[in-house]
């Protein structure tokens, strides 16, 4: 049995990006979110946010992340995030999409995905305890 929390289309507020004067900026960046977490966070007797993963304190994190900062690549944010996502013992493992469009004509979405396994998200907790 496997469980996620999936959070989809995400609209963050993030300066991102190098530009030529011609060049297309995009008006638009999205964040998919799979965090995968143990099924016993999902199956609960009791109805009570104490049983369950709460994402909101991660969501809020995310937003900081976006918005500290000017990005040159989503590559560097997408680092940060998983960063934040280490943090939390709960989370198995994460899949996530930063896109953003247009990107050509006023058309198109382009995205860097990235998985990370519970072991090298195991790796990330321990060079982020360093």
């Amino acid at each position: 049995m496997k469980s996620t929390i999936e959070l989809r289309q995400l609209k963050l507020a993030v300066s991102l990006g190098t530009y030529s004067p011609k060049g297309i900026v995009p008006d638009m960046h999205l964040l998919d979110l799979t965090l995968t977490i143990d099924p016993k966070l999902v199956l609960i007797d009791v109805d009570s946010i104490n049983k369950v993963f709460d994402y909101g304190p991660l969501i809020i994190e995310i937003e900081r992340l976006a918005g500290e900062i000017h990005y040159n690549t989503q590559e560097r944010l997408i680092t940060r995030i998983v960063e934040a996502c280490a943090a939390y013992e709960k989370i198995e493992s994460v899949d996530l999409l930063l896109s953003k469009r247009p990107v050509l004509r006023n058309s198109g979405e382009l995205g860097v995905r990235l998985r990370v396994g519970s072991d090298e998200l195991i790796e990330v907790r321990k060079k982020i305890k360093q």
